[in-house]
């Protein structure tokens, strides 16, 4: 089932997830419809709080060597808490719930992931390029952070600009 993305400014992408204490038939179903929800709208990521539930969990999948979003490539990252980062990498990132937006972004060039699956089951994930630069992301929606909080003051003065002049179009 497709899910209701939330955009900004949405108060409610600021609030922070809760961890996952029960994994059960429940969560799963909800994964899946994340997943549903996170192709539906042609996006790499997704958080559980982007579709209005404040837990600790997101999905990255991205595009493999063949131009295919393969579901086996799929990662169900619940509860994580990154043990290393390091390196630097700029990456142009956008988001499901700031659409039409891109900007460039300094994260972590290599990333070392601890998270639980579906299941309970707590696993490792090392990362680096544009699979860091997606957990990275995906992660500060669980703390209630957009990327446009890391883009600049500049660069956020000219966004909040083209915000209000591209919402009174739609007025």
């Amino acid at each position: 089932m497709v899910l209701e993305i939330l955009t900004y400014p949405d108060k409610r992408l600021f609030d922070k997830g809760e961890e996952v204490k029960v994994f059960d038939e429940k969560l799963g179903l909800f994964l899946d419809d994340m997943y549903d929800t996170m192709i539906a709208k042609n996006g790499i990521g997704l958080a559980a709080l982007q579709v209005g539930k404040p837990i600790r969990a997101f999905i990255v999948n991205l595009v493999n060597e063949q131009d295919i979003q393969d579901k086996n490539d799929l990662y169900e990252i619940i509860n994580p808490k990154f043990i290393k980062k390091d390196g630097e990498i700029v990456y142009q990132e956008g988001c499901l719930s700031v659409p039409g937006y891109y900007e460039d972004v300094k994260r972590a060039a290599n990333v070392l992931l601890e998270y639980q699956d579906r299941f309970g089951n707590t696993k490792t994930l090392e990362a680096d390029g544009l699979l860091a630069v997606a957990l990275q992301h995906e992660n500060d929606h669980l703390d209630g952070h957009l990327f446009i909080e890391r883009i600049g003051f500049n660069k956020r003065k000219k966004f909040d600009k083209e915000y209000k002049k591209n919402s009174k179009k739609a007025i």
